[in-house]
């Protein structure tokens, strides 16, 4: 408690703690997340390269991962640096503008994140349930502007999170129990009424994120019903690796953004060193594992970023 006593007030900046209960620890957590981090950078920018670089991968499918690992570089990066600053130096303090400029970054993020995964698995869909007319259906262009859709549908909806806490009185008390300017973290920090915030904060939780998650599973449920129409094992075995890498992205993308809204609302009883590093995996367990995922199951993009790094290997020996 002695930071509260020492630190100056300063009504133009608040100071994120990291994680309570473990700051003697924060040189330890630093290793994971730096490995994290920078393992993601490395994948989301292989796929950017190797995409970018072979003609052959200029196809819908391969736009969505490179509009994922955009997503997944940038959401990441507004969050990780700053809380390596504070694990490393103790840089702690943020200004007010800069703590609402990282929440609409990363929160917008984190939704266009959602909308590419419903493109994505609208992609399945259309692939394994009208292959033959997947290059009307789903054209490159077509593909584009469904993702500046999901990024125009993020901004309209996220906007209102910073304006309206930009208008809130905040109290003399600015430490954020946090390693990042999370909504309602800096929301619990105005001497005013927050009844608006969180509600709309659970709208978009539930209601525009929840939508999202019911469509992935009603094209997962209709592939699965397709899939078992198919008489042939071996067709049943490739309908369902072309699903597989997506099915596993989901699962780590969205357990843990939801796991966090709920606990900064409902979950006064979890200790909150396991909340902070819990939301914390979102930011750092998607970008690193969405990679090898892709990696490891496509076939096509595996052999490619296997013929860049053979040339890479060359170039060093």
């Amino acid at each position: 408690m002695a930071i509260f006593n020492i630190t100056p007030y300063d009504p133009s900046t608040f100071f994120l703690t990291g994680v309570p209960g473990l700051e003697t620890a924060h040189i330890w957590i630093s290793i994971p997340f730096s490995m994290c981090y920078i393992i993601g950078l490395l994948g989301n920018c292989t796929i950017l390269f190797v995409v970018g670089k072979e003609q052959t991968l200029h196809k819908p499918m391969y736009l969505l991962l490179c509009m994922l690992a955009l997503i997944e570089i940038g959401t990441s990066t507004s969050v990780v640096p700053k809380a390596l600053c504070i694990f490393w130096f103790n840089l702690k303090g943020i200004t007010v503008g800069g703590c609402l400029t990282q929440m609409f970054f990363h929160h917008a993020g984190s939704m266009t994140h959602s909308s590419v995964l419903v493109i994505m698995a609208f992609d399945r869909y259309v692939a394994i349930c009208n292959p033959l007319r997947y290059a009307t259906i789903l054209s490159t262009p077509r593909i584009a502007k469904l993702g500046l859709v999901g990024v125009t549908r993020a901004v309209v909806f996220i906007l209102p999170l910073p304006l309206l806490l930009s208008r809130q009185p905040f109290c003399a008390n600015r430490f954020i129990p946090h390693t990042y300017c999370d909504h309602m973290a800096v929301a619990k920090m105005s001497c005013a009424e927050i009844a608006v915030n969180r509600t709309y904060g659970l709208v978009i939780a539930f209601v525009i994120l929840g939508l999202d998650l019911m469509l992935i599973v009603l094209s997962y449920t209709l592939i699965i019903r397709a899939v078992l129409r198919i008489s042939s094992r071996k067709a049943h075995q490739k309908a369902l690796n072309t699903c597989t890498a997506h099915i596993c992205v989901m699962l780590v993308s969205y357990p843990p953004g939801l796991f966090s809204t709920l606990v900064h609302r409902f979950g006064q009883g979890i200790s909150p060193h396991i909340h902070i590093i819990l939301a914390n995996l979102y930011f750092l367990f998607p970008p690193m594992l969405n990679p090898i995922v892709y990696g490891v199951k496509n076939k096509e993009l595996r052999e490619k970023v296997g013929k860049y790094t053979r040339r890479i290997w060359v170039k060093l020996a």
